[in-house]
């Protein structure tokens, strides 16, 4: 039996792997378009920073290792240009140095898999690129910025799109000391967390000299000869630069697939089963080119993300050579990202996803250390999880912070995975040491603040929650009030609560504020033990509604 893997890198890499353990005797074929066929995509930026200093790092395999180790042919710089679903052929055009002008032939295959993977996307108005203008997808893309680097030493960039690999480049162009500017046209960075968590993150970019440029659209590149110097907005700003770096997201490359008249989905990608079979049972699909099920929703969706592209590769290739395999699963854009002294993290859905599906959800935030905060070197986080109001079902989750994010948000995500409901995450068994983390992790604590929203006891409410109307309850300290003001509150710090409560009104909605919700929750929780109807607390605390304003 022949296999033939259409792309190398994570997908057709993993494929190719997988297949070649579960069956000794199948011929193993690899094409890939480009000149290297798997590296660490995800590490290029921080090459480009000078953090990871070996280039040879990030070639994660070889064609040689694929042949010493598996008997893996693989075939450099051969483009795939069509498919004959009937004759089970495929057409091929190498690029080598031998066949300068491409020389042209044809592959029989028994399976074939393709993973074509995803291509950036350009903005018209930078169509063609500038000579000091590139994308940051490729190692030729990521020699190419170094070099121009080593030759030029350009002292301004200019970073087009807030999403991950923007924010990443960003930091690690301000490593090599330039002055970056940060563009995007949406009005946050980060498009899968929450605003207020976004804005957390902004706040900190701009701290380390990062300027941001937000809801900002392109209109021209000015250029003297083919080199951009000032990218133009259309509010008129002008931003001189020396360099540009465009990161405006990935189209998947489904031409092929399109081609060879395979089911294309209603997101622009193949659609595939469990096992990752495309409409031709034959022919499967992996990586940034798929439609996959979304864990919350059921429906399909394409996150072009690396985890998900290695373990689809793996599903291929074991049931494309021994015709049975585990099923893939389904996603839910898990996601992180270090940017300078803090990280973000998703995962599920966010507020704004959530809205426009028109899933129903309630939100508990709280703020929490990364370990317990007597041990030295404790890092603050401010951690949200969204479920159900209907049966606490977990339906997503968002940590910014300093160390401990990573693993906080992938228990939580391994709490969705499972259907889990905040009720049960409220129930896991961590680990605990000083050290590592508390008695009651924060994973914890946002399941108690969501399990005692869902009780009322009390009920949350957002950070951004108009107040009017309601008898707001501060009980921070005087300084606390001075720094993050909250007009028309009645002030009365929680150590006099148990003394001065009586001087509420207990026929009005209330809602009792503090930094963070944890002292509040605890003057809600009196209140309402003394009769009050109509208790709430304002999760995530001033520290969050501040962010609103700011």
């Amino acid at each position: 039996m022949r296999i033939v893997i259409v792309g190398g890198v994570a997908g057709g890499a993993s494929a190719a792997a997988r297949a070649r353990r579960v069956n000794a005797d199948a011929e193993i074929i690899i094409l890939e378009k480009g000149p290297v066929v798997s590296f660490a995509n995800c590490g290029l930026p921080y090459h480009v920073g000078g953090e990871i200093q070996d280039r040879g790092k990030l070639l994660v395999a070889t064609p040689d290792l694929f042949w010493n180790r598996f008997r893996i042919e693989v075939r450099v710089q051969n483009e795939v240009v069509s498919i004959d679903r009937e004759a089970k052929t495929i057409a091929i055009v190498e690029h080598s140095a031998e066949h300068p002008g491409g020389h042209r032939s044809e592959l029989s295959y028994d399976r074939l898999i393709l993973a074509t993977g995803s291509q950036p996307t350009t903005p018209p108005q930078l169509q063609p690129l500038p000579s000091n203008a590139f994308h940051l997808w490729t190692l030729n893309d990521m020699d190419q910025i170094m070099s121009f680097i080593a030759d030029h030493a350009p002292k301004s960039a200019v970073v087009i799109g807030g999403g991950f690999v923007g924010l990443e480049v960003a930091e690690q162009l301000h490593h090599r000391q330039m002055n970056v500017t940060l563009i995007d046209r949406s009005p946050q960075v980060l498009q899968p967390i929450d605003r207020l968590f976004a804005k957390i993150i902004e706040e900190h970019l701009e701290s380390k000299g990062i300027r941001l440029v937000l809801n900002a659209f392109l209109s021209n590149v000015v250029k003297k000869v083919d080199r951009a110097t000032d990218v133009e907005l259309a509010d008129g700003r002008s931003i001189p630069t020396d360099l540009l770096i465009v990161g405006a997201g990935v189209r998947p490359r489904i031409s092929l697939a399109e081609q060879a008249g395979l089911t294309i989905g209603s997101h622009g990608g193949v659609v595939v089963n469990e096992h990752m079979q495309s409409s031709d049972p034959d022919i499967y699909a992996v990586g940034d080119i798929v439609e996959l099920h979304h864990g919350v929703t059921g429906q399909l969706a394409r996150i072009p993300l690396a985890g998900s592209a290695n373990r689809g590769g793996r599903i291929a290739g074991e049931h494309a050579a021994r015709g049975q395999s585990d099923p893939m699963g389904s996603i839910l854009g898990t996601a992180i990202v270090r940017v300078f002294d803090l990280t973000a993290a998703c995962t599920g859905l966010n507020e704004s996803a959530l809205k426009s599906k028109g899933i129903e959800y309630r939100s508990a935030i709280i703020q929490a250390a990364s370990h317990a905060s007597y041990y030295p070197g404790a890092q603050s986080m401010q951690l949200k999880v969204l479920y159900s109001p209907f049966d606490g079902r977990i339906l997503g989750a968002q940590a910014v912070g300093g160390e401990g994010v990573d693993k906080r948000i992938d228990v939580i995500a391994t709490a969705i995975h499972f259907g889990g409901t905040v009720r049960q995450l409220a129930q896991l068994d961590l680990a605990y040491a000083p050290p590592y983390g508390s008695a009651k992790d924060p994973v914890h604590m946002v399941a108690f603040a969501a399990c005692n929203d869902l009780d009322s006891a009390p009920t949350l409410i957002e950070p951004t929650a108009l107040l009017d109307g309601k008898q707001v309850v501060d009980v921070r300290t005087q300084r606390e009030r001075q720094q993050l003001p909250l007009p028309n509150a009645i002030a009365i710090e929680i150590d006099q609560f148990a003394e001065r409560w009586t001087e509420l009104d207990p026929n009005l909605p209330t809602v009792v504020v503090c930094h963070s919700g944890k002292r509040a929750h605890i003057g809600a929780c009196w209140l309402r033990n003394k009769g009050f109807k109509n208790v709430s607390n304002l999760t995530g605390g001033m520290s969050m509604r501040s962010m609103d304003a700011s």
